[in-house]
Parts: C-alpha cells; sequence; structure tokens
C-alpha cells in the first residue's frame, strides 16, 4: 500500500507518495495562494493527488490514506485547522471533510512541525529512535516532540510550542506578545536582528562590509577570526543551548533534532552546542550525553510525518 503525505504551506502545497518503507515514491508541488477559499486549496490538493497518481501509475485503490501537515493552531481528532494566521480564510476549517469530499480516502491532519519531527524519527536523522525533540530555527522556533514514537500534542493538540517558553522574563519582545520567548532569542530571525545590532555596536567588524544581513553573516565572520562575529556566533549558541537544556531536563530525550538553514552550519554549530548542553544539562557528566545532530531530510520530513501520523 501507499500513503499520502501532504505539506500545506502557505506558499506552496507539496505533496508525497510514501510507500510501506517511508520512501517517497513521487511528489509534486503547487502554489498555495493563501489570498482565495479554503475549498479552492483543498481542490488544488486533491488535483494534485491524482495528477502525482497518475504520473507514478499508482490506483487510487492501492492508497491507504492521506496525512495533511498543517500550520497553525489544529483540532486534529476532528481534522479541523481551528486558526492558521497565513491563510486568508485560515479559520474553523473543517479540512479532514474537505478533502475526503474530493478524495475519498482517509484523512488525517497534524501540525506541520510535529509530522516534520515524526518524519526524521521514521526515515531521518532520529531513525531507530523511540524518543526525540526536533527544533527548527527559522523565522520563528518550532518544535515537535516524539514520545514513544508517536507525536506527543498536549491537549487538544495546542502543546509542544516550546519556541514559547521563557528564556529572560521582560526581555525582548515575542510574535506571541510576551517578552523574553526563546524564539525572540534562539530563531534565524533573531540572529539576523543580533547580528545587525553587533554591526552597529562594532562598524570596525567585517560584517558592515557583507551587504544584506542573514542568518549566515555571523557564522562566516566568526569562521575568519573577526572578534564581532565570534562573540554573536558564541552567544546564540548559548540562547540555543539554554533552551535545548530546559528540553533535555524535562523530556530527556534520545536525540535532540535541529532543523531550519541554521543547521547547514554542521560541526561550527553542533560541537559547541553538544558540548553546552551536556555540561549545563541536569546532573551534567553522571547523566548520558545527549546526542544533537542536524535534520536530514529537509522539506521531506514532512511530507514523510503527515503520510504516516496516526498509523
Amino acid at each position: 500500500m501507499y500513503y499520502i503525505g501532504v505539506d500545506l504551506g502557505g506558499t506552496n502545497i507539496a505533496v508525497g507518495i510514501v510507500d510501506e518503507n517511508y520512501n517517497i515514491v513521487g511528489k509534486k508541488s503547487v502554489k498555495t495562494i493563501s489570498s482565495r477559499p479554503f475549498e479552492e486549496i483543498v481542490h488544488d490538493m486533491a488535483v494534485c493527488i491524482r495528477d502525482i497518481l497518475t504520473q507514478y501509475d499508482i490506483s487510487e485503490d492501492d492508497v491507504a490514506s492521506v496525512g495533511i501537515g498543517a500550520p497553525g493552531s489544529l483540532d486534529t481528532e476532528n481534522g479541523i485547522m481551528v486558526y492558521a494566521n497565513n491563510f486568508k480564510d485560515g479559520t474553523d476549517i473543517h479540512i479532514s471533510e474537505m478533502l475526503r469530499k474530493e478524495f475519498d480516502k482517509p484523512v488525517r491532519i497534524g501540525n506541520d512541525a510535529n509530522v516534520a519531527a515524526l518524519g526524521e524519527a521514521l526515515a531521518g536523522a532520529a531513525k531507530g529512535h523511540k524518543n526525540c525533540v526536533m527544533i527548527t530555527l527559522g523565522t520563528g522556533v518550532g518544535g515537535g516532540i516524539i514520545i514513544d514514537g508517536k507525536i506527543y500534542e498536549g491537549y487538544r493538540s495546542a502543546g509542544a510550542e516550546i519556541g514559547h517558553i521563557v528564556l529572560i522574563k521582560g526581555g525582548e519582545k515575542c510574535t506571541c506578545g510576551r517578552y523574553g520567548c526563546w524564539e525572540a532569542y534562539a530563531s534565524a530571525t533573531a540572529l539576523v536582528k543580533q547580528t545587525k545590532a553587533a554591526i552597529d555596536r562594532h562598524p570596525e567588524t567585517i560584517m558592515s562590509k557583507s551587504g544584506t544581513v542573514n542568518g549566515r553573516t555571523a557564522f562566516e565572520a566568526a569562521r575568519k577570526g573577526d572578534k564581532t562575529g565570534l562573540e554573536v556566533v558564541k552567544n546564540y549558541i548559548e540562547y540555543i543551548g539554554e533552551g535545548l537544556i530546559d528540553i533535555v531536563n524535562v523530556f530527556r530525550p534520545e536525540i535532540i533534532i535541529i532543523g531550519g538553514g541554521i543547521c547547514n552550519e554542521g560541526d561550527y554549530l553542533l560541537k559547541p552546542l553538544k558540548e553546552y548542553v551536556n555540561k549545563y544539562a541536569y546532573g551534567g557528566k553522571l547523566n548520558p550525553e545527549q546526542e544533537i545532530v542536524a535534520a536530514r531530510l529537509g522539506n521531506d520530513a514532512g511530507i514523510i510525518g503527515a503520510a504516516f501520523n496516526g498509523i
């Protein structure tokens, strides 16, 4: 049998056919156009599913189910998108029911960060591990928690918002409205803000000549030995590390996966991060060393995790 995984984003709808061994047989994407009515979005989702099945000569009878990874607040039990702010029509959307009318198969939904964590656990960086946490460092800080091989969602699917644990009471304002959230310090957005502030304080830094500042700017300067770049990177890694220590102290996962573009820094990020977490997590070296790795599957994690969510 085959399983369909759908990664529903504000920009693209990515659809994949996944076999029983978690291999993506084929995939296709179309533009979401999030400003239109949701019925049109779901219709395009169904058309994309049929197109890719036809392309790979797979019958609908050979499809067991469809899983959707979606952003925002979800009622996963009833298949409802409660609210997603990156869709114009993103409130109280009965997305599972809508898709079943277009494509008559069982449909499940899950938070996009959660299903990405599941995908990495099934077929990626955490393969073989039953208990893991995935952190995605992007515009914000996304998180997914896997316990005994299953997604932990919390009451009414509203848990695992680990980007909003508070590091510094009264600190930087977060997009959620609170102050001092981990997201306000450890996201790629926060790193850009920290880099720009450092350039303002230290105009002599080579980063002042880098043009557009992005998440790579400070790391590139640090690799060249720039003092200000080194300081920004050190502080940023410690911000990430402080949040991870909280997660380790609560869950003690077998493995932590770091996703997002920042993970492309490889050991330059991961090695000092591991050292920091293992030094300061409760019990220190008396406990097993915490494994921290980079995500491997990229956007495919969401497709695979969505396809097998709840199976």
